[in-house]
């Protein structure tokens, strides 16, 4: 039961070191009785405890006199009513006057001071304690639309600078400069790597031979500098290469093996992902000038001990690829207990995994399983804790997922913020891009990770939407049609034959791979007149062209030629012959029944209706006769079972009576029925028998049970075969209709055709054969596409050569035919034509999407390609560009510490965590469980008809492609309605509603599609507006950005020397009136401004202040450029109806002189919130002069101080992991760091262990 309790007594204070002379303080000052300390008492109080020994005591007399004289209490009482407790009534006591919390409801208790038993009289409380008043209402706070305005600009950021600057490496000087423009992305170049400290033993065989640029020779020194360090789990720290094509990793690589041979590591292993690599590296080993070290391939060799005498294999490298350290033997011996073997318990050489991006998916997607390669992978450096690790790909980190295995570069695990894979993982996914793009740049700084690329200057990336034709789009919702017909017609046909093949669960799920890859095909084929349009194009600016894509239909096209001969009448259909496979071989049909043939069936039958009927067997007819004898049968019952055992024909005989006229006599004339058993006399039977009988005969009535059952069987199986054949006639019915569908060609053989045939078409692709057109130009015919001269091996590097001699001016490649091949406007080549590089078909990531733009962006080239990325006006089709759009953004954001450094993809990408939130929003609005936040495309909010019949529409389409579930058509008052379910797992996934979507008529598919990015632009839009929005690295711009004092060392990594850095900026970023005045001056000179460009002010007041503006038309028609005062240049645009709704234009430039010089003077000392702002001197919005921390270098190992001093912060925005890029304008030295908010500094600070000023 609660008790009232007195209020605490007040601690006192130890006394600061007071100066000798000086104004007393106020209070006094006590000695304390218990541990003699002199004790400062504050004002008013009487009674208090010791801070040190806790002792509870009073002033003395003569000093509460003086206390009360200097510092009279301000309520005369006899106990200070200090340490109430605002949660309970305070009432005195009756007896000691002491102030109690007493506990509301609590009528009887006792005082804790003098222990007199008290009671509340509740009636004198209501008129001691009179309710209280309410408070007068705040005043509403006034909305400052401006100052919302420029804090949204604020965290946007600025506009984004230059991407990538040229590279030379920062602390070498060893080796020639490299022999082609080499970049590297501004963020990453604001990093700088460690003091170089490894000496190269091959160093002066490198300088002589020039055979490493000196690019090449820094990865060479820091992955060996990095090599000498290990982990805190005990292993060898690893390095990781991230160079992009065309800066050389091949010959890198064999840099790092000789160099180690110089150290007797005489054994590596190099994995890579092809075998035909091999080659690539013995040649770029003679380059570096190893040509003693032998390269075997591990797939020429047994599986028994590598060093054995048989095999002999003692030093050197050994090759493999991927596919070969999964392999195992028949006898279960695997490659990579071979490789452990061979290379020893103690083993320090090189592990290079080449193109290490094959090892990804080992911590794969929820419900999906880690592959064997990842594992394989993670196992080998498990077992070999000593060997030097090599990561090496261009796109090795295309998302945080895929870098599980890469367990030797330390982030995570012991000694770090994160204890496991996981949790790295977690904080990186919630801190968004820009917690991707410190990664790369922690790598950098710590000395394991290099990432240079050739440069893209002169590369041109442009998305081409090629919209459908008018006989392709009909083309395309007929087909649209055929599918949902199609799926009805499964549902039905499945819930009739719901026990046959195939399974229900195994048939949808081959329904929608089936639907995903038709709509795919129609996809592509709805591009090639864009493609060979593009082409041709080329071809005539005297260019040459690169076409690539994925799939080559090769399947479809073996089938159909399999099926209908070498000769055809046109090019084969790949969307027509896979659904034709997919109905023929996946429509539920009922077994066939097998029809009777004859005498033979019939006396099957009966064999089988009476094999499992008592009275069949011998010894059950015995026991039955027996039943004749007379009742001593003990005995007998025994013989008979005894002697039927034995099929005794004795007792056979002693017992043969006639079931009808039961007597003995004529036993030999007995017939003996061949299904029941029964012994009959001939002429006991009506009608009797008088011809021969057969020796298989059966008596009247089993014959007679026979031929109904007989009967009843025919009836059955023509029943069984009826519905056979009936789902048969559906089947051929529904093939008959598919084959009549005009449909598209295969895409491949479709371009190859139109360009002019393989003659002028050089293919690089994995197919073994082609339809080409006759010579008649009637038909097609199918050929092999190597001939005598050309083995099929060679066939791709043949084209290929053609291709680079001039002879073709067209190359089709696909993945499978063009990995490592080189396809630039190489120097050395007779064709240095400039190469258009068409995407007819995206890959499905963006790691395959890199490499396929590397095969014609690559060194040593005369121009830089043009990129064209071709997609139809299909909403569906995005959903393939949105996959690649993701992955090119992380990965431009990972492995290059800038998300803008790929190609800008990112307007297609959906499958965002906003984009899963439209998707819900969508659906809910479309099954009318909310309002819709946009009013859907072609519908107005005037006619609120015109929405019904949209989501009427839509929630129809989304039934045909099976999104909505269950559903019941409506009746009475909502008839012709639909009614159904969306399943949860469903509600989130955009992929799956991209894709479905496809399979619907362009008309709604657009619709359908417009609405989501509508809604997804509006919570984009509301995002940005809270300032959650994730918008990776913002570029921090000023007129004036200084550098306050010394940089202040907050962290230094152990194994690296790499420290964290506390940077202090000043900004100014106001813009005097001189200088917007020359800006409106200049535009008016070049004849660009348009009637509305000048000086406007705000209509509103604020604080009895207005805004001022300078407003001038921006090269984007009907736009308008906004500069202020206080902030400079706005990032964001305003439309002539917006400036002229919220400011007024001023026609007198004095007016406008005075309002622009008071702003830019007043936004030096406070913000636009004014004076009585809630963050006081820690809010920056629309200060001029601005103080900005940033803290730069390591930040991983600081990763969890921050995140906890930044979650308490009082702005949604500043909660945020934000990383700002900076400039300063004095020296142009560049920072890029965490942006850490003035109210979190402190805070930050006190959480690190130690800080240091930078010595200069």
């Amino acid at each position: 039961m609660p008790q009232p309790s007195i209020p605490p007594l007040p601690l006192a204070q130890q006394p600061p070191p007071a100066p000798a002379a000086g104004p007393a303080a106020p209070g006094v000052q006590v000695r304390c009785a218990g541990c003699r300390m002199i004790l400062s008492v504050g004002p008013g109080v009487t009674e208090f405890v010791c801070p040190t020994c806790q002792l509870p005591q009073m002033l003395p007399p003569e000093l509460m006199t003086r206390a009360r004289i200097n510092n009279p209490p301000p309520n005369q009482s006899s106990v200070p009513a200090h340490g109430i407790d605002p949660t309970k009534i305070q009432l005195p006591c009756a007896n000691c006057k002491a102030i109690l919390n007493v506990p509301y409801g609590l009528a009887r208790f006792s005082c804790p001071q003098c222990g007199v038993d008290l009671a509340v009289d509740l009636n004198k409380m209501k008129q001691l304690f009179p309710p209280p008043q309410p408070r007068p209402p705040l005043p509403p706070e006034e909305v400052n639309e401006v100052a919302i305005e420029v804090e949204r600009e604020e965290d946007e950021g600025g506009p984004v600078g230059e991407t990538f600057t040229d590279y030379r490496p920062p602390k070498l000087s060893i080796g020639p400069p490299h022999p082609d423009p080499i970049v590297e992305t501004s963020s990453l170049s604001a990093v700088q790597p460690p003091e170089p400290t490894y000496d190269l033993r091959i160093k002066d065989d490198l300088e002589n031979s020039k055979a490493l640029s000196c690019l090449q020779i820094e990865t060479l020194v820091y992955a060996c500098q990095r090599h000498l360090q290990h982990l805190p789990s005990g292993s060898r720290a690893g390095f990781f290469v991230g160079d992009g094509a065309g800066v050389g990793k091949g010959r890198t690589i064999a840099g790092l093996i000789w160099e180690n041979w110089h150290h007797a590591r005489r054994k590596a292993i190099w994995i890579s992902v092809g075998s035909d690599l091999k080659f690539d590296a013995r040649r770029d080993l003679d380059d570096v000038g190893a040509a003693c070290i032998e390269v075997h391939a591990l797939n020429k060799l047994p599986y028994s001990k590598l060093d054995s005498k048989s095999v002999g294999i003692n030093q050197g490298v050994v090759f493999l690829t991927y596919s070969s350290l999964i392999a195992s033997s028949e006898k279960g011996r695997s490659r990579l207990q071979q490789l452990v073997q061979w290379c020893g318990s103690g083993f320090d050489g090189l592990i290079i995994f080449d193109e290490c991006h094959k090892a990804k998916n080992l911590v794969p997607e929820a419900g999906s399983q880690p592959t064997r390669t990842g594992e394989a992978v993670l196992e080998i450096q498990a077992r070999l804790p000593e060997a030097r690790v090599i990561y090496c790909s261009a796109t090795g980190a295309s998302e945080p997922r895929n870098m599980g295995y890469m367990i030797r570069l330390g982030l995570w695990g012991a000694g770090t913020s994160f204890p496991d894979f996981q949790s790295f993982l977690v904080a990186l996914e919630k801190g968004g891009v820009g917690a991707l793009e410190l990664v790369a740049m922690d790598m950098k700084a710590r000395g394991m990770y290099v990432c240079r690329t050739l440069s893209y200057k002169g590369v041109e990336f442009e998305v081409i939407e090629a919209p459908l034709e008018a006989e392709m789009e009909a083309m395309y919702k007929k087909a649209a049609e055929l599918w949902a017909e199609l799926r009805v017609e499964l549902l039905s046909a499945s819930a009739f034959h719901s026990n046959e093949k195939p399974n229900p669960s195994q048939l949808w799920r081959m329904y929608w791979s089936s639907h995903q890859r038709f709509f795919r095909h129609m996809c592509m084929s709805a591009k090639v007149p864009a493609t060979v349009r593009l082409a041709k194009q080329a071809l005539k600016e005297d260019k040459c062209v690169v076409i690539g894509l994925q799939s080559t239909g090769e399947a479809r096209t073996e089938e159909a030629v399999t099926k209908y001969g070498l000769e055809l009448d046109d090019f084969v259909s790949g969307p027509r012959e896979l659904l034709l496979k997919f109905v023929d071989e996946n429509y539920p049909l009922p077994e066939k029944p097998e029809p009777l043939q004859g005498d033979e069936s019939v006396k099957e039958l009966q064999r089988k209706r009476h094999s499992a009927t008592p009275g069949v067997s011998l010894k059950g007819r015995v026991r039955k006769v027996a039943k004749w004898k007379p009742a001593s049968d003990g005995e007998s019952d025994e013989e008979s079972d005894t002697d039927s055992g034995h099929e005794s024909t004795e007792s056979d005989d002693e017992f043969q009576i006639c079931e009808i006229c039961s007597s003995e006599e004529e036993r030999k004339k007995l017939l003996q029925c061949s299904c029941c058993g029964k012994l009959v006399h001939p002429a006991c039977l009506v009608p009797p028998i008088t011809d021969l009988v057969p020796e298989k005969w059966s008596c009247y009535s089993c014959k007679e049970k026979t031929d109904e059952y007989m009967q009843a069987r025919r009836a059955y199986i023509e029943e069984l075969l009826k519905r056979y054949e009936q789902a048969l006639q559906r089947k051929s019915k529904i093939l008959d209709i598919i084959r009549s569908l005009d449909l598209p060609n295969n895409p491949l053989d479709d371009i190859i055709d139109q360009l002019g045939g393989p003659d002028k078409v050089a293919e690089m692709t994995g197919r073994r054969g082609m339809l080409v057109r006759a010579s008649s130009g009637k038909g097609v015919t199918y050929q092999a596409r190597n001939t005598k001269e050309v083995t099929m091996e060679m066939v791709n590097m043949h084209e290929k050569q053609l291709f680079m001699d001039g002879k073709k001016l067209v190359a089709i490649i696909s993945e499978a035919g063009s990995a490592g091949v080189s396809l630039q406007a190489d120097r050395r080549a007779l064709n240095q034509k400039r190469r258009v590089h068409l995407t007819l078909e995206l890959p499905w990531s963006a790691d395959r999407a890199i490499q396929q733009f590397g095969r014609t962006h690559r060194s040593n080239q005369a121009s830089a390609p043009e990129y064209r990325l071709l997609f139809t006006n299909l909403g569906g089709e995005r959903r393939f560009a949105s996959i690649v759009a993701k992955r090119l953004e992380s990965l431009g954001a990972l492995t290059q510490g800038d998300r803008r450094a790929g190609p800008s993809l990112s307007a297609y990408n959906y499958d965002s965590s906003y984009g899963k939130k439209a998707l819900m929003v969508m659906y809910r609005g479309i099954m009318e469980q909310d309002n819709l936040p946009v009013v859907p495309p072609g519908c107005s909010s005037e006619k609120p008809e015109t929405i019904q019949d949209f989501i009427t529409k839509a929630k129809a389409a989304l039934v045909s492609v099976g999104i909505v579930r269950d559903t019941v058509l409506g009746n009475g008052k909502d008839n012709g309605k639909f009614s159904g379910r969306i399943v949860d797992s469903d509600m989130h996934d955009v992929g799956r509603f991209l894709n479905r979507l496809l399979g619907l008529p362009p008309d709604i598919q657009n619709r359908l599609f417009e609405l989501f990015i509508s809604i997804l632009d509006v919570l984009i839009q509301n995002a940005r507006i809270e300032g959650n929005l994730d918008s990776g690295i913002v570029d921090m711009k000023a007129n004036i950005i200084e550098l306050q004092g010394n940089p202040k060392t907050v962290h230094v990594d152990q194994m690296s020397g790499a420290s964290t850095v506390l940077f202090t900026f000043t900004l100014d970023r106001g813009i005097t009136w001189e200088s917007a005045s020359t800006m409106l001056d200049e535009k008016k000179k070049d004849g660009l401004g348009s009637a509305n460009d000048g000086f406007y002010e705000s209509k509103r007041e604020w604080l009895g202040r207005r805004h001022f503006v300078l407003a001038f038309e921006s090269s984007a028609s009907g736009m308008f450029k906004i500069v202020r005062p206080a902030v400079g240049e706005s990032v964001r645009e305003m439309t002539l109806a917006e400036l002229k709704n919220k400011y007024r234009r001023i026609s007198l430039l004095e007016k406008a002189r005075r309002g622009w010089e008071d702003e830019y003077e007043v936004s030096s000392k406070q913000c636009m919130h004014g004076p009585n702002c809630k963050l006081g001197n820690f809010c920056t919005v629309g200060r001029r002069i601005q103080e900005v921390n940033v803290l730069g270098g390591l930040i991983l190992p600081v990763w969890g101080t921050i995140e906890k001093a930044l979650s308490k912060q009082a702005r949604l925005s500043h909660r945020r992991l934000r990383v700002v890029r900076l400039e300063t304008t004095a020296d142009n030295r560049r920072i890029v760091g965490l942006l850490v908010p003035n109210a979190a500094v402190e805070t930050v600070l006190q959480d690190l262990t130690w800080v240091q000023d930078i010595e200069d």
